[in-house]
């Protein structure tokens, strides 16, 4: 077998071992019983206003960490920061346990803001890159898609229990979230950290790098984080394109969001039975999966009409919630779980072809950074809207 084959064959098995270990822990990672996190602050007495102040908490600590967050994923190692985001997460779940105000409440959000800003964007870094190793990175939106799926048939099983978590109460219910993430930290540390764009010997000296790095004193790790953080600023303003796409998806995103969360409590008081509530709940996330399916069938149109189009679709569906009638309302949920991840998965996979491998988390994290200030403009705004119909 030649040098060549033989690393050709190391990088496939490297780069199909990587997907594999991500999906792994993103099922794993999304597998819970507290998916329906506002249905539980509610049921445990909580109004809808003060829900939307913990959801503000969670976003202006995304908006403190998202950006540091991706810079220490490209200097210190992905893998790193996804166990990170697990160990984060994990203390959320034991602050909430304990909670027994808004406060704690808050501070719990914090640690799962923390758990998303380290998680936002890593994974899908580390996965580009394994598949540039390999020269597939044309699969990358199918990565995507499948992630997406993922992330809302998890959602969804995890809201289908939302009956149960409401049952047995919140601390029980949290408690099975902490056995969830032991077993995602072994998951997690399977993985390889890999660079996509560099060849041999590029790869040598990288290591090289990263073991000088490691022995640095703290001034020269400052001075890495901010050589990154400057060249992606940089790569910013020169990428006018970049910056409209991440807005347009975080807008989109940050309405079907919002409206996905409040339908939880507004269901409620539509009468649904609390046994019933978590299948309206699946049902909703299942126009996600439709839509991260459905966008491979218009990957001809222009990007602009899928914007366009899956905007119409999330604010049809918040127009629905106001009907009040439990049947409308999860049809509203659906069709805007539909269009937001369809203009997710083509966005996605568009910015990963402009973003440079050596800033690749960090940009990405740029893009959680805007969907973070437009959830802290829209949180609390939301919960005011919700709560007077």
């Amino acid at each position: 077998m030649s040098k060549n084959k033989k690393k050709n064959t190391i990088n496939k098995f490297t780069c199909d071992k990587q997907i594999k270990t991500l999906y792994t822990s993103s099922i794993i990672g999304g597998l819970s019983i507290t998916g329906a996190w506002v249905a539980i602050l509610a049921s445990r007495g909580y109004s809808l206003v003060e829900i939307g102040i913990a959801e503000t908490v969670f976003h202006i600590t995304s908006l403190l960490f998202e950006i540091p967050s991706g810079v220490l994923a490209d200097v210190f190692g992905r893998k790193r920061m996804l166990l990170v985001s697990t160990i984060l997460n994990m203390i959320g779940c034991s602050v909430m346990i304990g909670s027994d105000n808004l406060i704690h409440v808050c501070i719990a959000m914090a640690f799962f803001a923390g758990n998303y800003n380290f998680a936002s964007g890593t994974g899908d870094a580390l996965a580009y890159d394994s598949l540039k190793l390999a020269d597939r990175q044309s699969e990358y939106a199918k990565y995507e898609s499948n992630q997406l799926i993922i992330y809302r048939l998890s959602e969804g099983i995890s809201t289908l229990c939302a009956g149960v978590a409401l049952m047995i109460g919140y601390r029980l219910a949290y408690s099975t979230s902490l056995v969830n993430g032991l077993i995602q930290l072994l998951i997690l540390h399977t993985l390889i950290e890999v660079r996509g764009d560099e060849n041999e010997k590029q790869e040598e000296k990288q290591k090289q790098k990263q073991e000088q790095k490691h022995r640095q004193i703290a001034g020269s790790i400052k001075s890495e984080l901010i050589k990154c953080f400057l060249e992606s600023i940089a790569f910013l303003k020169s990428a006018k394109k970049a910056v409209f796409l991440m807005f347009c998806n975080s807008f989109v995103g940050a309405i079907d969001i919002l409206l996905l969360f409040f339908l939880q409590a507004k269901l409620l008081e539509s009468g649904i039975p609390h046994m019933l509530l978590g299948t309206a709940l699946f049902l909703m996330q299942s126009g996600g999966i439709i839509g991260a399916k459905i966008i491979f069938l218009l990957q001809k149109m222009k990007y602009r009409n899928i914007a366009v189009m899956a905007a119409l679709l999330v604010v049809f569906g918040v127009a629905l919630e106001a009907s009040g009638i439990t049947v409308i309302m999860v049809f509203g949920g659906f069709i805007a779980a539909l269009g937001d991840d369809a203009l997710q998965v083509r966005t996605n996979a568009k910015l990963q072809d402009m973003f440079p491998s050596e800033q690749r988390a960090t940009l990405i994290s740029v893009e959680s950074f805007t969907f973070s200030v437009i959830m802290i403009l829209l949180s609390p705004l939301a919960g005011l809207f919700f709560s007077r119909w």
